[in-house]
């Protein structure tokens, strides 16, 4: 299977099915034809081209129902349940954020704020949606344990370095990805110095990618 970062918190794992999570990228388009599209929460930067993709999403219940009102098939979900769509088998787990619906107005309630552990063709890949530290990831750890790690770094709206870096050793996953950062200014991260703590102080990998790279997650 092979991981594809496009930006902030946009990830597509390509195996047997295509998993676009959270697809939106600050300028430009994504460039892929998604099997199902997973959305962690309801803020535009991670709704993002959900409606205009017109595939069928996983999503918490409320931005489910969202989305199934413009014709799209949905398959809502909560926190600590888990679906198995197309052969993916989806685990929705808590996130430490908001999740408000920017659209019609003022927008409404996008229920709560999540991540999840997406495993397909052996591999368990853990998207940890905008979230704070919490210690309940090492419940993740125990019991899913991932592969991957995906983990927001940038700070102010999300966990940063710092925090990112205990939570790695909650989750311990072997490969840990940093997301949700430098896209904006307000998130602007060096994530040299992350990678360089986390390798030099754990077993675990971390791998910085640029926007459109990949990775062979195959194991």
């Amino acid at each position: 299977m092979k991981l594809i970062w496009f930006g902030h918190s946009c990830f597509l794992l390509d195996g047997s099915k295509k998993i676009l999570i959270d697809p939106f990228v600050p300028e430009g388009t994504i460039d892929v034809e998604p099997d199902i599209v997973a959305v962690t929460h309801g803020h535009a930067d991670h709704l993002g081209a959900t409606v205009s993709l017109g595939k069928k999403t996983v999503a918490v219940n409320e931005i489910a129902k969202y989305v199934s009102q413009t014709g799209i098939p949905t398959e809502p979900m909560n926190i600590g349940g888990t679906i198995t769509v197309d052969g993916v088998v989806f685990t929705m787990t808590p996130a430490l954020h908001s999740s408000w619906l920017e659209v019609e107005g003022a927008g409404f309630y996008g229920g709560v704020a999540a991540g999840f552990v997406i495993a397909m063709d052996g591999v368990k890949v853990y998207h940890a949606g905008d979230t704070a530290l919490f210690s309940d990831m090492q419940l993740i750890r125990d019991l899913y344990r991932p592969d991957v790690a995906l983990l927001p770094v940038g700070g102010r709206y999300t966990m940063g370095p710092d925090e990112a870096m205990i939570a790695a050793q909650y989750i311990g996953a072997k490969l840990v990805i940093p997301m949700h950062y430098g896209t904006f200014p307000t998130i602007v991260q060096d994530v040299q110095p992350f990678k360089h703590a986390v390798e030099r102080t754990t077993p675990i990998r971390v791998e910085i990618l640029a926007p459109g790279e990949s990775i062979d997650l195959s194991l």
